[in-house]
């Protein structure tokens, strides 16, 4: 029979091990989340909405527009404005900011289009995007968003083009610039936003959707 000094020294040690091992589910759980699907080259290089990380998204767009991977970017529009900007004496939209990067990031302002149509969720935003895609007779897609939330959105894509015949291609954005690193999310307020509230998001959309 186990002594009170023994069960105190197991429950230390067991409290030790799990600390230790945190950082590892951690990394594990957010690098679940991150999913890519390799194409080459695309008609389009679509970027999704997400005022959090609008810089982060359409920086690497226009690294991959660089590579000459697609000939032009689209973007959508959250209907969402940003703070305050001295420049404009006006709370520009996020989907003008993310413009505004791609411009500066060497992507001429007629190799960007924006979808107009307001979005409400990613859903909602995938669905017009079929119907922009189809509308433009364009044939593959490649899909730029934040590394956390691309699995979520790379199923979406893959739900409502199913049959479609349309290549969809997913090339996150990595996290560092305004998301929360792989191994330290868990330290972060936004990373506690995105990762946790993302497993909670997937779930949702897995019954809904």
């Amino acid at each position: 029979m186990k002594t009170k000094k023994q069960i105190i020294w197991r429950r230390i040690a067991v409290a030790v091990i799990t600390l230790a091992l945190l950082p590892v589910f951690a990394w594990a759980s957010a690098r679940l989340l991150v999913v890519r699907a390799p194409v080459s080259n695309a008609d389009v290089i679509v970027v999704m909405s997400g005022s959090a990380t609008f810089r982060e998204r359409a920086r690497h767009a226009a690294e991959l527009y660089n590579q000459g991977r697609a000939p032009r970017i689209v973007l959508t529009n959250d209907y969402l404005q940003s703070s305050w900007s001295e420049k404009e004496q006006r709370n520009p939209y996020y989907y003008e900011r993310s413009r505004d990067e791609l411009r500066s990031a060497g992507v001429p302002d007629d190799k960007i289009a924006v979808i107009m149509v307001p979005i409400t969720g990613t859903y909602d935003e995938v669905v017009l995007l079929k119907k922009y895609a189809q509308a433009n007779q364009l044939s593959s897609l490649l899909v730029v968003t934040s590394a956390y939330h691309s699995r979520r959105a790379l199923w979406t894509f893959r739900r409502v083009f199913q049959g479609s015949g349309k290549l969809i291609g997913m090339d996150p954005a990595e996290p560092g610039l305004e998301t929360p690193a792989l191994a330290t999310w868990w330290l972060h307020r936004l990373g506690w936003e995105m990762v946790p509230k993302e497993y909670v998001k997937m779930l949702g959309y897995w019954f809904r959707y």
